[in-house]
């Protein structure tokens, strides 16, 4: 009797074209959590002292000072520098902090082969350029001869 029922359960499976009898919701995906967006708002709170100052008036400038070129993006710019260890090590500090100032930005550094130069990146959604334009000014300033 058991092995009946069970034929009469895979038939009736079978009938309905394999659908379950579960409500369609549990065989949804769940929803995607709500991207956060942070405002364009560069809150120097988030750095602790010692590092906002450092972060503001050493690196930003030594970086600035050692920009060899600008390269405005669609949605950011780009900035080449010089590929020496010293210069990595400050860019990567640089956006360690600024990740935590500026949350909106998409950061990134790029090496290139063969000892080319570095590049660094500051994009983000719609505003981001804006952005940077405003608050960034000496950062996309034109680079001045070494």
């Amino acid at each position: 009797m058991k092995v009946s029922s069970l034929a009469l359960v895979i038939f009736a499976v079978a009938a309905i074209g394999g659908q379950t009898f579960f409500p369609a919701a549990a065989d949804a995906a769940p929803a995607p959590a709500a991207v956060k967006q942070s405002p364009f708002y560069c809150d120097q709170a988030a750095l602790a002292p010692a590092v906002r100052k450092r972060h503001f008036e050493i690196i930003g400038p030594a970086l600035i000072a050692k920009r060899i070129s600008v390269r405005e993006l669609p949605d950011g710019y780009e900035f080449q520098l010089p590929s020496d260890p010293a210069t990595f090590k400050a860019a990567a500090e640089y956006i360690d902090a600024e990740r935590l100032c500026c949350p909106f930005f998409d950061m990134s550094l790029r090496v290139t082969p063969e000892g080319g130069p570095l590049w660094m990146s500051f994009t983000g959604r719609p505003g981001t350029k804006a952005f940077i334009a405003g608050d960034g000014a000496d950062w996309i300033s034109p680079v001045s001869a070494h």
